[in-house]
Parts: C-alpha cells; structure tokens; sequence
C-alpha cells in the first residue's frame, strides 16, 4: 500500500470525518444510540485506518505510544474519580446527583458526560494499543 496514491489520499480526506463523527456520537450518546464506547471505537478506527495505509511508523509521529498509555489510565480515572467525587460527597459511587455544584438535573448531565468522556478515552487508547501490538506482529 506503500505507494498508492489514491488510497494514501482517500485515507487523509476520510480520517478527519471520521474523527469529527465519533465526537458526534460521544456528545450525542445520551438521546441517541452511541456513547464513549461507540465514540472512542469509531475514533481508534481513524487512527487504525490511518495506520494501515501510513504505517504505525508514521502513527507514531502523530500520537506516541506513551501517550496512548497515559491516556488508558486518564480515561479509567475520570471514570473512577467522578464516582469517588460522590461517595466523598455523601451520595453513592456514581451517584450524579451528588456532583458538588451542581444540581440533581444538571448534575446527572454533568456526571453522565465526564463518565462518557472516560470511556470514551479508554475505550480509544485500548484499541489503538491493541492494533499496534498486532500490527507489530505481522510488520516484519
């Protein structure tokens, strides 16, 4: 694929709607199918697609691995630590209504969209990490 210019093209005009359209179904999660899970899927699908036609070589010099690791555990501790928020905050773990500053209505759409966005960073990072480490595999 190394040197095919359609497919090197096509691939740079379709990723960034790609990327633009699993923020859509991130924000949209909540009144329509979709969510973090979706989202980030669809957004490490971008990033994948761009490595099978680049390389992980140059995925690298776009988003290095240990930025893909820190965003594995950013993505796993916004989840964790809004629900610890409301157990410090005498509610229940995950229990939105407890979001200190909010209240009970905006404070379900608050909690719900830091959880969203966790997922969603989680749920990205793993599935890049794990199509590189195949990728890896096979390259040779």
């Amino acid at each position: 694929m190394n040197k095919d210019i359609i497919l090197k093209t096509t691939t740079r005009i379709i990723v960034p709607f790609i990327l633009v359209f699993s923020l859509y179904v991130l924000a949209h999660g909540e009144i329509s199918p979709g969510g973090g899970f979706q989202g980030g899927v669809i957004f490490a699908a971008g990033f994948i697609l761009y490595s099978m036609v680049f390389g992980v070589e140059e995925l690298y010099k776009i988003i290095s691995k240990k930025v893909i690791i820190f965003l594995t555990a950013l993505g796993v501790s916004i989840y964790t630590g809004v629900g610890f928020i409301t157990m410090l905050n005498g509610g229940k773990f995950l229990e939105y209504a407890k979001i200190p500053g909010f209240d009970m209505k905006s404070g379900n759409a608050m909690g719900l969209l830091f959880i969203e966005t966790g997922v969603f960073i989680t749920v990205f990072s793993v599935m890049l990490l794990l199509y590189i480490e195949v990728a890896k595999k096979y390259d040779n």
